[in-house]
């Protein structure tokens, strides 16, 4: 098979190792391995000249010849690959060096028996909605989100309003500190910091979930995913903070903005033996009773 890899920072022995062993396993099962350039340099210097192809995300001819992208590190790292395979349809193998990890559902110490259930088929592959923004101005040079596009307050204590609007419908004025409009991916993210509900993977939905709620009868609202959300915004700062996943960008209140589900999706691998409602119990800790620790 020919398998990427791709990890945020390797500065964490604990990521740095992994990766390591990681490549180790790769090449000693035939593997031809792709990396990104910003890893090239690592790989060399830390794994006696193992040879490995340049993985370019934006060349559309590289990124083809790509079976898997193994994201070694926690849920950001997976968040990063979105604009690594774009809409090259390439699924992302997750393998989770990170802590709380909902995508990253691999642990480092599966890594061998990982690569066997992914050479044998072993697998599933689920769709994972993107959010796709659009906007009057140019905000980001990638506008797409796995997890969430969030609206929030900056350089002042005073709230925010936001109005929203579900397909040129008002929907309602959220005086708050932000906003945010979470997939089901996202459900378990910052929405459910604020009190969102969980959304499973196959929901078809997004939620809109304000954050700090002036009024305290506003609730997080599920809408279907086939809905277009878009927002005007008052309050007395001359900027606020648009985000999606983890890059933000400082706007004014005359920037419109409007996100609807993405023509395409993320393509995440789940090994047969681990499942959402599994990653939720552990990650959750639910059903889990400190009394009867000795």
């Amino acid at each position: 098979m020919k398998i990427g890899v791709y990890a945020r920072s390797l500065r964490d022995p604990k990521h740095s190792s992994a990766m390591l062993e990681l490549l180790k396993i790769l090449n000693e099962r035939g593997h031809d391995i792709f990396c990104t350039p910003a890893l090239e340099d690592f790989i060399q210097m830390n794994s006696n000249g193992l040879s490995v192809h340049v993985f370019d995300s934006y060349n559309k001819n590289s990124a083809d010849k790509i079976d898997a992208l193994c994201s070694v590190g926690g849920d950001g790292t997976i968040l990063d690959t979105i604009s690594l395979v774009n809409d090259s349809n390439i699924p992302v193998f997750p393998i989770n060096t990170g802590r709380l990890g909902f995508l990253a559902g691999v642990p480092s110490s599966y890594l061998e028996k990982a690569i066997i259930e992914l050479e044998k088929g072993q697998f599933t592959v689920e769709k994972r909605a993107l959010l796709n923004l659009e906007s009057s101005e140019e905000i980001f040079d990638f506008n797409y989100a796995l997890n969430d596009f969030v609206i929030h307050k900056k350089e002042t204590s005073s709230m925010i309003v936001v109005h929203a609007y579900i397909n040129g419908e008002f929907l309602n004025s959220y005086w708050s500190d932000g906003l945010i409009i979470a997939t089901p991916t996202g459900s378990t993210g910052y929405s459910l910091s604020c009190g969102g509900p969980i959304i499973f993977p196959k929901s078809d939905s997004f939620v809109i979930t304000p954050i700090a709620p002036h009024n305290l009868n506003v609730r997080p609202v599920v809408i279907p995913d086939d809905a277009v959300i878009s927002f005007e915004i008052e309050g007395r700062a001359s900027s606020y903070l648009a985000s999606l996943d983890s890059r933000s960008e400082s706007i004014t209140n005359k920037v419109s903005m409007a996100v609807r589900k993405a023509d395409y999706f993320l393509y995440l691998i789940r090994l047969n033996d681990i499942n959402f409602m599994d990653t939720l119990r552990n990650k959750l800790n639910w059903g889990f009773d400190r009394r009867t620790e000795h």
